[in-house]
This record gives structure tokens, C-alpha cells and sequence, in this order.
């Protein structure tokens, strides 16, 4: 079994408090460098794409760049961030993409927004001269979505719609704006047991304990699938519970209680 991608979360820990966010109720923790280096042993096989994200703000931890340039050696990295702390990778040229979650911007973090911005784009400019693709995000509407499509016009003179969906600004830079979505939770007014899910088809996540779940958006951890420093992944794959989970997928079927919560897809896709 290959992946096309593994989300690893190397901290869950936030500098902010977005309205959004599910919010972490997990201990914080930062993974230390030989869990990492264990950890990218055993996906080694599965696949090529690291993904630095599920819950958390990944650049709040110490040691970014050491753990970039660790992974870097076998993997392409991929990382999420909402872009306040941005200038601690500004100059490292082994990321392969970047995700900025713009809408993360809100004035109660003492911050300007054109200060942000200004932050945000010297340090982008950087990181595409060092060969990193730029994914921009606005997944969440709010009052500041049209100024900060207003700059990005006027600094790379591009011509961004307030309804766009997705926008190639240049080679290396984009813009996306999917429609915002609920998180899957146990306790929502979701409930649908039909649907299909990329999870543990295309992509799986390792939240910084080692657990194991499905799918990118399972932050809780509530489908624990099993623990990456306890067991073999191959181990954990080749579950009874895995391969029932693959196989109601591909039949348009969801069997996981959390799944019957869950609209991301449908949202999204």
C-alpha cells in the first residue's frame, strides 16, 4: 500500500485562537527528533510526500528547520501554517510547498494586517526563489478576505476575483478558496452514512503521540488506528478495522461513527 501523501503533526500546539479551529484537547506535545527519525523510518515505504500538519501550528516548533532538513532527505515537505511565524523557514530551500491559511488573520492578535501581509509575502518571495510552491488560502470568509485579495492584486499585479475558487498568480504561487466546512465531530447534526472519504486510500495522518488515524481532518484522534512507535505500520494497515473502513469507501459507504459526522468531501470535492 502507497500513499500519495502522510500527514505528520509535529506539535499541537497554537499561538493562536482561531474562532474556526476545533480546538486541540489533546497534552501538548512536540515530537522530539529520534521519535522523528523513527517515525520516518517506518513511512519511509509508504510513501514520497510528508505533509507537516493535522492540528497545530508546525512552525512553533524549535527545532522546523533541523526537522525539514531531517526529512528532506527522503521525502518531499509539505507544510501548513497560518503564517505569523513564517520568518523562522523564510530562507530553508527544502520545503516543496508551502499552505498559508490567510484567513487565519484576525486583529485580536495585536497584529496590523498589512503588517501581516507585508511579513507574510517577503518571506513567500524568498521561498519561491528557493524553488517552493506557494499554495494561499482562503477557506473561511471574514471581514478582511477582500483587503488581502486587494494586496495580493497590487503586489503581484494579478487580477484575483473576491469569488475565486482557485488562481495561478504565478509558476510558483496560487490562490484557493474552498468553501468553508464543518469539522467531523461526534456530537454535530451530521449524520449520513453514505459517502466516499480519500482516507487510507490516498492519505493517511500521525498525530505527534503516534496514533494513527484515517484522515487529515480526524484531530481528536477518535479512530485510533493504532500507535506508529508501538506497532509496525504494516501491522496497523492490514487491520481487520482498516480493510473494512477501505472497502465501505469504495462502495460509496461510510462504518465509522465519526464518518457519519463528517461532510469535508462533500464540502470540498
Amino acid at each position: 500500500m502507497r500513499f500519495k501523501k502522510i500527514y505528520i503533526e509535529i506539535t499541537n500546539a497554537c499561538n493562536l485562537n482561531c474562532d474556526f479551529c476545533i480546538k486541540n484537547k489533546r497534552k501538548i506535545k512536540y515530537i522530539n527528533i529520534d521519535e522523528f527519525k523513527t517515525l520516518l523510518n517506518k513511512v519511509k515505504p509508504y510513501t514520497n510526500y510528508l505533509y507537516f500538519h493535522v492540528l497545530g501550528e508546525p512552525l512553533m516548533h524549535k527545532d522546523i528547520n533541523k526537522l525539514i532538513d531531517i526529512a528532506s532527505e527522503n521525502f518531499k515537505i509539505n507544510i501548513t501554517t497560518n503564517g505569523y511565524l513564517i520568518n523562522r523557514i523564510k530562507y530553508n530551500k527544502n520545503i516543496r510547498q508551502l499552505n498559508i491559511s490567510l484567513h487565519s488573520f484576525n486583529s485580536k492578535y495585536n497584529i496590523d494586517l498589512f503588517d501581516y501581509l507585508n511579513n507574510v509575502f517577503d518571506s513567500v518571495d524568498n521561498l519561491i526563489k528557493n524553488n517552493t510552491y506557494i499554495s494561499l488560502r482562503l477557506w473561511v470568509k471574514n471581514k478582511y478576505n477582500n483587503d488581502i485579495i486587494d494586496y495580493i492584486n497590487n503586489r503581484y499585479n494579478s487580477n484575483i476575483k473576491y469569488d475565486v475558487h482557485n488562481y495561478k498568480i504565478n509558476d510558483k504561487l496560487f490562490i484557493n478558496n474552498f468553501k468553508e466546512f464543518i469539522w467531523p465531530d461526534l456530537n454535530n447534526n451530521i449524520n449520513n452514512k453514505i459517502g466516499k472519504c480519500y482516507g487510507l486510500i490516498d492519505h493517511i495522518g500521525i498525530l505527534v503521540d503516534g496514533t494513527v488515524i484515517p484522515c487529515c481532518v480526524d484531530s481528536l484522534g477518535i479512530i485510533n488506528l493504532g500507535n506508529i512507535y508501538i506497532d509496525n505500520l504494516s501491522n496497523i494497515l492490514n487491520s481487520d478495522r482498516v480493510t473494512n473502513m477501505i472497502n465501505n469507501f469504495k462502495n460509496n459507504k461510510k462504518c465509522e461513527e465519526l464518518c457519519f459526522h463528517c461532510k469535508f468531501i462533500e464540502k470540498n470535492f
